[in-house]
């Protein structure tokens, strides 16, 4: 065990819960295993982003095994966020010249269509949408869906298909056929080539899908007034990812203060206080997860 995942064990306070999520986000493209558009913004995926999930039911120590369920996704989380802030930073780099080349607008146009949004192409309702929709996920609520939707990384979807959201797709083949799925029904649960990939994925559905507009808005209210994003907050806009409604929010919330996740917020807050283009590619081309664990990537530890 990593001395980070000895300090998570002694000072994180964790509580187990049960991850139900029978019921998931009802609309999910397929696209790329990562999730991002390959173009000259984004920098080649560090190898490790492809490795497979653990075993975690290997682990029998409750307090073992989700600690080393956080320090397993956080890294991917980084990852995938910090690749999300050099496409906005991009975006903003766009949105201030008065002529854009072919290709740059060949990029708006591709993300446009990846994130659901009908506006002229390079018009200034398109790039408003596009600042709202490019954004990240704070970890706290990441890790908190990631736990409940997938049983700490233990449901058959996790292991067989390493989907930790419960994103479904529509063509045959495309996932895991649902063992309950309704008589008449022909969505499959997704399957991806690594946890990256679902991590990366459920951020796209957060950022475009309708249902999900109150996860968008409070995220942009919190930016408005320069405020840190808060996963408590945001999760007040996932009604609709499960037939629970308020109670699936409330659970989510609980998983958040129980499990101390707010921690991760604070730590990825610090990790990206400098958002210069050379820190994000540094950040988003990690030779190692380890490298951005808290406690190795210049932020504070749980003990201090």
């Amino acid at each position: 065990m990593t001395a980070v995942s000895r300090a998570l064990l002694l000072c994180v306070p964790l509580i187990l819960f049960a991850g139900a999520g029978a019921l998931y986000t009802p609309l999910f493209d397929q696209f790329d295993d990562d999730g991002d558009i390959a173009l000259s913004s984004l920098p080649e995926l560090p190898s490790w982003a492809a490795a497979p999930l653990p075993d975690f039911s290997t682990i029998r120590d409750t307090t073992e095994r989700k600690a080393a369920f956080f320090s397993f996704l956080y890294p991917r989380i980084v990852l995938a966020n910090s690749r999300i802030l050099i496409e906005r930073h991009y975006l903003e780099t766009l949105r201030t010249k008065s002529e854009l080349s072919e290709a740059e607008r060949q990029w708006l146009a591709a993300h446009a269509a990846r994130l659901r949004i009908d506006e002229p192409n390079g018009s200034e309702a398109q790039f408003a949408l596009l600042e709202k929709r490019i954004g990240v996920i704070p970890p706290s609520l990441i890790l908190a869906q990631a736990a409940n939707e997938s049983a700490w990384g233990t449901s058959r979807f996790a292991t067989k298909g390493n989907n930790l959201f419960g994103q479904w797709c529509f063509s045959k083949g495309c996932g895991l056929v649902p063992l309950s799925r309704v008589a008449g029904a022909s969505h499959e649960v997704a399957r991806f080539g690594s946890p990256y990939g679902s991590i990366r994925a459920y951020i796209t559905n957060l950022n475009r899908h309708p249902t999900y507009q109150r996860v968008r808005d409070v995220r942009h209210q919190a930016l408005q007034n320069d405020t840190p994003l808060s996963g408590v907050a945001m999760a007040g806009g996932l009604l609709g990812y499960s037939e629970r409604g308020e109670d699936y929010v409330k659970e989510i919330r609980a998983m958040i203060r129980y499990n101390n996740l707010e921690f991760y917020d604070k730590q990825f807050q610090a990790l990206i206080a400098d958002q210069s283009p050379e820190h994000l590619l540094a950040l988003a081309t990690a030779p190692n997860a380890e490298s951005l664990l808290p406690g190795n990537s210049g932020t504070a530890s749980p003990e201090q």
